[in-house]
């Protein structure tokens, strides 16, 4: 699919243009936005480009060259984006080609933050004045929804905290797999920023004419530093979490193992008993005692009370 936005009075605006009349109109728009291209598609953005455009297999590589490049195609950039399904996160890199006059974009997958522009675009919300001005744009809005992805992942993180540290009937399994999920998006949304802190690097060196982009360049790049530090803390406190999980987790089965270590000992005793007693020898002197079966009975139940009392007194219970 194909998607074309034109620049009009420092606004991005969507182009509605026909198939029929994309071979003959593309050139209009300022920037194109291709998803998951068809066959006739590819040799549109091919002919624009005036060369082969990149497969997806290629846009995936994690070679520094292979990401950020200059050819005789434009600026390329190779960014990783964020996508979410089943509740967890995945990345996907999208190929943004600049060019002097356009720009283009392709991906295999729908991605929120396009959504999102596209939606501003329609509201008249997004300035640009040029193809470059939109690609700065889009990493900007990258970095935000990042950092809003960064705030729901803490307020997840104190909800698992009150499970795992304050609530005594929580599950304590649950409460492990939901710190497995957010450590993975905590992650993956780490290695986005590091990939646009590594985009923006390189748009510095190659937009140096352009001063109010450079500016802008390194407020992002900023912003990208303090939401590096917030993903530290959120590490360090889900593996925090993590530790007191397992802590918590060990001192139960610990509880469990010393009910029964307790309940063998104090079962043992009356077991020796009832075990001497049990013996079939033919001289036994108790065997013919008229009271001997009770006493007996008494005293299994005093050699089970006696250990009992003794570790309650200890405070072993």
């Amino acid at each position: 699919m194909l998607r074309f936005f034109k620049i009009v009075d420092g606004l991005i605006n969507e182009l509605d243009i026909p198939d029929a009349d994309i071979l003959t109109r593309h050139q209009e728009a300022d920037w194109i936005d291709a998803q998951e291209p068809t066959e006739e598609e590819r040799q549109v953005l091919q002919g624009l480009l005036k060369t082969d455009i990149p497969e997806f297999d290629d846009v995936e590589e994690i070679e520094a060259s292979a990401r950020c490049f200059v050819d005789q195609a434009g600026v390329h950039v190779h960014s990783l984006f964020l996508t979410q399904s089943d509740g967890r996160h995945s990345t996907v890199s999208v190929a943004c080609i600049l060019q002097r006059n356009c720009l283009i974009t392709m991906r295999e997958d729908e991605l929120a933050d396009f959504r999102l522009l596209r939606m501003r675009a329609r509201r008249g919300q997004v300035e640009a004045g040029d193809p470059a001005e939109l690609l700065v744009t889009l990493l900007e809005q990258k970095v935000e929804n990042h950092a809003d992805g960064l705030e729901d992942l803490h307020r997840q993180l104190e909800e698992v905290s009150y499970l795992v540290l304050e609530d005594e009937d929580a599950e304590l399994d649950e409460a492990i797999n939901r710190l497995a999920r957010l450590e993975d998006s905590n992650g993956k949304t780490r290695l986005c920023l590091m990939d646009t802190q590594r985009n923006l690097s390189f748009l510095l060196r190659h937009l140096r004419r352009q001063g109010d982009l450079q500016e802008t360049l390194r407020e992002i790049n900023r912003d990208i530093e303090t939401l590096m530090s917030h993903t530290t803390f959120l590490f360090d406190k889900i593996n925090f979490l993590m530790d007191s999980t397992q802590g918590f987790i060990n001192i139960e089965q610990n509880q469990i193992i010393k009910i029964f270590s307790i309940a063998a000992v104090v079962f043992l005793p009356p077991t020796l008993i009832a075990s001497i007693y049990g013996m079939n020898f033919q001289h036994m002197p108790e065997l013919e005692w008229l009271a001997g079966y009770p006493a007996a009975l008494g005293l299994m139940v005093a050699a089970a009370f006696a250990p009992y009392w003794y570790f309650k007194r200890k405070g072993w219970l």
